[in-house]
């Protein structure tokens, strides 16, 4: 009889850190069928990264370049073409729109019948890089041959009036419901037992606005002294955080984590989120935090899609860090059941047993299609 190998897709994007899309990809790949749909990955820096070691185990592939840095579009082109030849990829699913046009257009050259376009994000950081960016977002799209979307709102960005597909910021919403036992444990392992536990998830960086949070912690702190803040995460404006908090005399109210691989259980251990994100294409970390029953006070930037409890709050980041210090408060205040709160996530549609199907029939449906024709 014969065996049928895995088709098998190739993911390109910045880096398998401990972030939202890299989160959303993992969650798929744990839930598709391995037997009928395999994943690798290309990043863009030469080094060894977060979900490395599970891709392995799962049977994916990691190729790493250096383009990031040496800026040596020839070189990549050349490593491409090769990896994507030796592999016959027949799709190329591209998550990094600043080489994405690059890459799309190398595997068009390849032959690719598949190729996909990803926007996660609704905004650009207005950096020295602000320019470029703009340019290579409008490239992004010339050589795709589908456009996907983590939300509305990240997809009109990038892509304007072309139509696209929304992929959902699924969760495995199992792993993060409320458990008190496991809630206990976290604050007794990390000596927050009879504190107020405000949380964050993310990646040090401008987009995710630690400073104005760590200005919202300070304001919290004059109010409830027993207040404690939860940083996870790591990243290039890590130090100067820190520095901030120094300067704030909060040493030893601000507990920086790094990344971790137990995320659904430090959820557990937080009173509430803040999310005071500059821009953000979706906000996976929201709906995880929903789903254990942590209420989340974000930024009206999140597009709406993530306001999927009653426990779920937006609010303008024209608003001084007093008017969000007293809104978390009145948020801890609210009376619901934490329980039930993984129930809501799953009638939303955003567990990851719904998405990871669908993407893998829209994988499987579009090479048979390329095939009969």
């Amino acid at each position: 009889m014969e065996v049928h190998k895995p088709l098998r897709v190739l993911h390109i994007l910045q880096r398998m850190e401990a972030g939202g899309t890299q989160a959303l990809l993992m969650n798929i790949y744990r839930n598709i069928d391995r037997s009928k749909i395999q994943f690798d990955f290309l990043v863009e820096y030469p080094n060894k990264q977060f979900y490395d070691d599970e891709i392995i185990s799962l049977g994916g592939k990691i190729y790493y370049t250096n383009v990031r840095n040496d800026l040596n579009i020839y070189k990549f082109e050349k490593e491409l073409k090769k990896i994507i030849i030796s592999n016959d990829y027949k799709i190329v699913h591209v998550h990094a729109y600043t080489i994405g046009y690059f890459c799309l257009k190398i595997a068009k050259k390849c032959n690719v019948p598949i190729r996909i376009a990803h926007s996660h994000n609704n905004e650009t950081v207005h950096d020295f890089k602000y320019i470029p960016k703009l340019l290579l977002q409008r490239l992004y799209t010339i050589y795709a041959t589908d456009l996907f979307a983590c939300s509305d709102e990240a997809g009109k960005y990038l892509f304007k009036n072309k139509k696209f597909n929304i992929m959902r910021n699924a969760i495995d919403s199992k792993k993060f419901m409320y458990n008190e036992k496991i809630r206990n444990d976290i604050r007794n392992e990390l000596m927050i037992q009879d504190n107020l536990v405000i949380g964050h998830v993310g990646r040090f960086h401008q987009q995710k606005n630690h400073k104005f949070l760590l200005d919202v912690f300070a304001k919290i702190r004059e109010k409830r002294v027993n207040a404690k803040l939860l940083l996870i995460g790591t990243g290039p404006l890590e130090d100067e955080i820190k520095m901030k908090v120094n300067n704030l005399g909060l040493d030893n109210d601000v507990i920086f984590l790094g990344n971790r691989k137990d995320m659904c259980k430090i959820y557990q251990g937080m009173d509430i989120m803040i999310f005071p994100s500059i821009f953000e294409g979706f906000g996976i970390v929201t709906i995880e935090a929903q789903a254990s029953g942590v209420p989340v006070l974000c930024s009206n930037n999140l597009p709406k899609e993530v306001e999927i409890t009653p426990i779920c709050k937006k609010l303008s980041l024209d608003e001084s860090a007093e008017v969000w210090a007293e809104e978390a408060l009145k948020l801890l205040e609210m009376n619901y059941s934490k329980e039930s709160m993984q129930a809501k996530i799953i009638e939303s549609g955003f567990d990851v047993s719904t998405t990871a199907m669908d993407i893998q029939n829209y994988y499987l449906n579009k090479i048979n299609k390329k095939e009969e024709i």
